[in-house]
């Protein structure tokens, strides 16, 4: 299964990279394979925003995005999350928008390839 995410700091894109989450032949439940930021998730596993920058080893909490300090906002599929950001639910074909330190707007859908 696959989620969107894209990260924002200082009004400017952050890249999510390729292959988080795949060392050789063996891959996490969570994991990218290009620098997209489509992130992809074993069907039966309950991954969160969280666990992606735990595979990752960033940083990511109320007030950190990656090495950006401040408050972090975060958007699911257009809406507002008000809750806890690492707590953001991977489900198939989420938006999920993170940003910090000035407002971009937030994208509410994604076009996913064929076959995803």
């Amino acid at each position: 299964m696959y989620a969107h995410l894209e990260l924002f700091a200082l009004r400017q894109v952050v890249i999510v990279p390729a292959r988080i989450g795949i060392s050789g032949a063996c891959t996490y439940p969570v994991r990218t394979r290009e620098p997209t930021g489509v992130v992809e998730f074993d069907r039966d596993a309950h991954p969160t925003v969280g666990d992606v920058f735990a595979v990752w080893g960033r940083r990511l909490s109320q007030r950190r995005l990656l090495s950006f300090r401040g408050r972090v906002r975060a958007y699911v599929n257009g809406v507002r999350w008000g809750r806890d950001v690492r707590n953001i639910p991977l489900r198939r074909h989420a938006e999920i928008v993170l940003e910090v330190g000035g407002f971009v707007p937030p994208h509410s859908t994604f076009l996913f390839g064929p076959g995803r």
